[in-house]
């Protein structure tokens, strides 16, 4: 006789008459569901080009709570809510239950997948658990907007029948952190693009560009504002040689009036341009003000290059929020050849080894993820510093990684920065070192402010936390060229860091099941995402939409309420692909 998980993963059973799901009608959660319950809907109907695919766990994320915040006025939203609702979810492992009939020498009943979420569709971004019916629903349509996307098929294969459903739905999450330190940035100004020229009281007579502005590159158009005279004159001349359009533009805009581009960036085009805006920004001299008025004309990708060999006057406010999630980056050299901003020291994003890293917020879901990469990085930091305003949070973090840490020979430290004394003590020798590398996990500006101070000389400072757009932090910029030091920021991942992380996963290089805090049916999806709303979880909350009505249940404590599964838990306290096994013989 079969048992119900062999059939479950044959997924070749009878289909029930209907659905259920988790509607999201607007912002809040009162618009979430009904009567804090899913509903109950006819089973979607799928075309000849489509797939008919069950959703096998779903991963709660805190883009999820942004949107149930924001409603339709989230920039991933382009529909009326109220009217079609958003089914949330975008960390799925998924399976075929029906092929289109045009689709049938491609995919069978069976086949298992997870979807880079981040879909472009000629250019209109349609995320899934966004516009696309996301994981907490039972089953959805995969249409062309997913196999035939602007990046091509989105869907991955899951490669092993063995790999568990949640460790595939957490590769999501798991390649953004990868892509964290995967970034690519141009060490150029772009070929073909707008590039805007400022002049300072600083500002030096004359400058050169050995690289970036001749017969093999140069770009567009170029913007000239109050450049100094004999510069002027070079530049102009070579525009005409060169066919680049000359603009003078006298006066910077009012940054209030400058219209910016809030909408999603595609993560396949790290070094491209949105059309909209400055490519480059060339600031001849430092000033600050100048800064803060330039900076907002900046397009995605945009890269400011500052050219001074003396301090600023004072820290720039900089719209932290655009560094995540349109890429900005500031760059900067002492030399008068403007190309030395882009090549000297390129941006590095990996961790440096046997380097000092820091990781501000390292408790939550995320900061986990990425304290466990670094730990088990062929390439470690000799020291991690994990900061975390919840002593609950870090007293889990160090039970789960200082031993492994240790047998590394990683220095492993863990401090609450409301602990005021212990905290100023500990981080005192670090303010003369400085870290290599610091991952911000918390999207609060003055945190940022004051991670950015102890940049190293060579320093990157990573801001993965989702800052929104408009929001500010003052940092000294003069540690882009007198410290060769860089803030970047990250928002997604791609395809290919998917299909990258998914391998490392079914290699057991890296555990996403590690990453996994508390379980439960479709029915918990509401406490789920209330719980990562107020940080309950150092971990992740993994939803099984098929299993029967199971509560939001931590894995310390199915020891009383599944015991059989609990006995599965490596030291008991960690997911395991057999522990998912036995919930499910046991649950569906």
């Amino acid at each position: 006789m079969t048992d119900k998980l062999t059939a479950y993963r044959r997924a070749d059973a009878p289909l029930p008459a209907v659905n259920r799901l988790w509607p999201l009608y607007g912002a809040g959660f009162d618009n979430f569901g009904v009567d804090d319950k899913p509903i109950t809907v006819p089973m979607p109907t799928y075309g000849p080009d489509e797939l008919l695919v069950r959703h096998d766990a779903c991963g709660h994320c805190f883009s999820d709570i942004k949107v149930i915040h924001a409603g339709q006025d989230h920039p991933r939203i382009h529909r009326n809510m109220r009217d079609k609702p958003v089914v949330l979810g975008h960390e799925v492992s998924i399976t075929v239950v029906g092929v289109g009939e045009a689709l049938r020498d491609q995919y069978q009943v069976g086949d298992r997948f997870i979807v880079q979420a981040d879909i472009f569709y000629h250019g209109q971004n349609c995320s899934y658990g966004y516009e696309i019916e996301g994981g907490l629903s039972e089953y959805t349509v995969i249409d062309q907007r997913v196999l035939n996307g602007d990046q091509g098929n989105y869907l991955i294969p899951i490669q092993k029948a063995e790999t568990g459903y949640a460790e595939a739905a957490l590769t999501e999450p798991w390649a953004c952190v990868i892509a964290a330190y995967q970034l690519r940035y141009r060490t150029a100004p772009r070929a073909n693009g707008t590039m805007w020229m400022i002049g300072t009281s600083d500002a030096k007579t004359m400058y050169s560009f050995s690289q970036g502005f001749d017969e093999t590159s140069h770009p567009a158009k170029l913007l000239l504002t109050k450049v100094p005279a004999g510069f002027a004159v070079w530049l102009r001349e070579r525009a005409a040689r060169l066919g680049v359009e000359v603009v003078d533009v006298p006066e910077l805009p009012d940054p209030a009036a400058i219209e910016t581009d809030d909408a999603p960036v595609s993560p396949a085009a790290d070094s491209g341009g949105s059309g909209k805006g400055v490519d480059d920004i060339i600031l001849l001299g430092a000033d600050p003000d100048l800064i803060e008025r330039a900076s907002p004309n900046l397009a995605s990708y945009g890269v400011m290059a500052i050219i001074a060999d003396a301090p600023m006057s004072r820290p720039v406010k900089v719209d932290v929020g655009r560094i995540h999630y349109n890429r900005w980056l500031y760059v900067g050299t002492c030399e008068t050849d403007i190309a030395a901003a882009y090549r000297d020291v390129p941006t590095r994003a990996a961790l440096k080894p046997g380097g000092r890293a820091w990781f501000v917020g390292a408790g939550g879901p995320m900061g986990r993820m990425h304290v466990q990469a670094a730990i088990q990085s062929a390439t470690s930091p000799a020291i991690i510093v994990c900061t975390d305003v919840s002593d609950a949070r870090l007293d889990d973090l160090h039970t789960s990684f200082s031993l492994e840490a240790r047998r590394k020979g990683v220095t492993f430290i863990c401090l609450n920065p409301t602990n005021k004394d212990a905290y100023a003590a500990a981080m005192a020798g670090f303010k003369e070192t400085g870290f290599d590398d610091i991952l911000v996990l918390a999207p609060v500006a003055p945190v940022i402010s004051d991670a950015a101070t102890y940049l190293a000389d060579q320093g990157v400072m990573n801001i993965f936390a989702g800052v929104p757009r408009g929001q500010s932090a003052e940092i000294d910029l003069s540690d882009a060229y007198l410290k060769q030091a860089r803030v970047i920021g990250h928002s997604a991942s791609t395809i290919e860091n998917m299909r990258f992380m998914l391998e490392q996963a079914e290699t057991g290089q890296l555990s996403p099941n590690r990453s996994v805090a508390a379980i439960g049916s479709l029915e918990a999806a509401y406490d789920g995402l209330k719980a990562v709303d107020e940080t309950c979880f150092p971990g992740k909350i993994v939803i099984y939409p098929h299993i029967k009505p199971l509560p939001l249940t931590a894995l310390t404590d199915l020891k009383d309420m599944l015991p059989t599964v609990a006995a599965k838990l490596k030291d008991g306290r960690e997911w395991t692909t057999e522990a998912e096994a036995e919930l499910l013989r046991t649950m569906l």
